[in-house]
């Protein structure tokens, strides 16, 4: 489901060049539950950033789902990302102007769904993450843990093969977290989907089937 090899990232600051990632080569079968671990600035972000197609390596190469997103042009990237990827941000990315309802549609809306699966399906999930009495709030109307809450059913709501998630508990209470965690291990049970999450909680490892860990940009345990 998602190969790469030698996967490197560097950073220009001036005269400086900093290595984010170095020659980082990892295999996620489909349907595994993944968390990336490591200390901050081990170049967990940056990975994610990369396999999620939200950023283009410096060097090496990553194939998702069988194809080899390196020889895909940007159109086709963005094509590609929007019919098999899910994504939750550390800082929500919500459109402010739109309904809590409205954010979570958007994806499904820009894929072509008709409006009226968008509708249903939208709601279904706001209820699963415990937003049914929400949808019609904006966006200043809510918590910040109500916020990644809207974040992680949007990037639900399009069913995708592969579910990126940065941190996607870091704003809420315990409660909470497990709850959102059960959600993501049923999607994954029941659809087979696979999860690449960042963590930092030592507790969300007894949800992942595997834990690859980061230091300093190099895989030092998967």
């Amino acid at each position: 489901m998602i190969l790469c090899e030698d996967l490197s990232k560097i950073y220009t600051l001036g005269a400086v060049q900093v290595h984010a990632l170095r020659d980082v080569s990892l295999t996620i079968e489909k349907g595994e539950f993944i968390g990336i671990m490591g200390s901050s600035g081990s170049g967990k972000s940056t990975l994610l950033h990369m396999l999620g197609l939200l950023d283009h390596p410096s060097r090496g190469s990553i194939t998702l789902a069988g194809t080899d997103v390196g020889t895909l042009t940007e159109d086709e990237r963005t094509l590609f990302r929007l019919n098999n990827l899910g994504y939750v941000f550390q800082d929500y990315a919500l459109i402010s102007e739109l309904s809590v309802l409205e954010n979570v549609c958007l994806p499904c809306l820009v894929r072509g769904t008709p409006r009226g699966e968008c509708i249903p399906a939208s709601t279904e999930i706001l209820s699963s993450v415990g937003l049914g009495d929400r949808i019609n709030h904006l966006y200043h109307e809510l918590s910040g843990g109500q916020q990644q809450r809207v974040s992680i059913a949007r990037a639900l709501v399009n069913k995708p093969r592969i579910l990126f998630a940065d941190e996607p508990c870091a704003n809420l209470d315990s409660e909470t977290s497990r709850n959102i965690l059960e959600l993501f291990r049923q999607l994954n049970q029941e659809l087979k989907q696979t999860i690449v999450m960042v963590s930092h909680e030592p507790w969300h490892t007894e949800y992942f089937d595997r834990v690859i860990t980061l230091r300093d940009g190099e895989v030092v345990a998967s």
